[in-house]
């Protein structure tokens, strides 16, 4: 492991934490809320190893394929890590999430949660799951329509190994800081009258590099960090986030 990039990995890990502790400040909230998930979506082992090493167990993963190696590799064998799904799955790929994954923060559409209750049922596993709404009008943002969502919790809560925690979402890609914080603040109030209404809903996972601080003020209880921990990527996020039919 190299020293230098270690000590560079743990001095931005704690200047992102010193901003969520900012933002906590400035919205009344105790930082002891809101949670750190590294999104090590396109880094490899080293860099997850020396994420490891400073205390983080829990990885974002936004490829199946990806998020099977990881989980498989004997580099990463024994380090504890739960895997989180946090991209846009597809039903054909819900065995693999069902074996390897600890989370999954992507669930948007009744037939995605049906496979995944079958996969898991056949593995004798149950995990937690954030529903992913659609809370702005991006179209290569994924999610279910904030009006059809008390309608797939409904669905959500007659099956035995889906526990659903919360809910999910991406903000709309904008300099204006306005639209993206009505994206979070959306999804805040959703929560809130779902929750008041008897939903047993806790988490908001919303908030990414480049808007995290703005997440935390609505409301996030995790915000979901990729380059601002690992460095720059080698793709762009459409590589990851692609405007394809389900």
């Amino acid at each position: 492991m190299n020293p230098s990039v270690e000590d560079s990995m743990a001095a931005r890990v704690a200047g992102i934490r010193a901003r969520i502790d900012a933002a906590c400040a400035r919205a009344g909230r105790d930082p002891s809320e809101v949670a750190l998930l590294p999104v090590s979506k396109t880094f490899g082992e080293p860099a997850i190893r020396q994420a490891v090493a400073l205390g983080l167990r829990r990885f974002g993963e936004n490829k199946v394929q990806e998020l099977r190696q990881k989980a498989e590799s004997a580099e990463l064998a024994g380090s504890g890590i739960d895997w989180v799904m946090i991209g846009h799955l597809q039903t054909n790929k819900a065995r693999d999430v069902a074996r390897l994954a600890a989370e999954v923060q992507s669930v948007d559409r009744l037939d995605l949660a049906l496979a995944l209750e079958r996969r898991l049922q056949h593995e004798g596993r149950a995990i937690d799951v954030l529903v992913q709404v659609k809370t702005s009008d991006e179209p290569s943002k994924y999610g279910v329509p904030p009006d059809a969502l008390p309608g797939l919790l409904d669905e959500l809560a007659r099956m035995d190994t889906l526990r659903v925690r919360g809910l999910m979402t991406l903000a709309i890609h904008s300099d204006e800081p306005v639209r993206v914080r009505a994206c979070f603040r959306l999804l805040r109030e959703l929560r809130d009258r779902l929750r008041d209404g008897g939903s047993p809903l806790q988490r908001l996972s919303m908030g990414m590099s480049g808007d995290f601080e703005i997440a935390v003020e609505e409301g996030s209880t995790e915000v979901r960090i990729g380059t601002a921990i690992f460095g720059a990527r080698a793709y762009g996020d459409s590589h990851y986030w692609p405007e394809s039919p389900r």
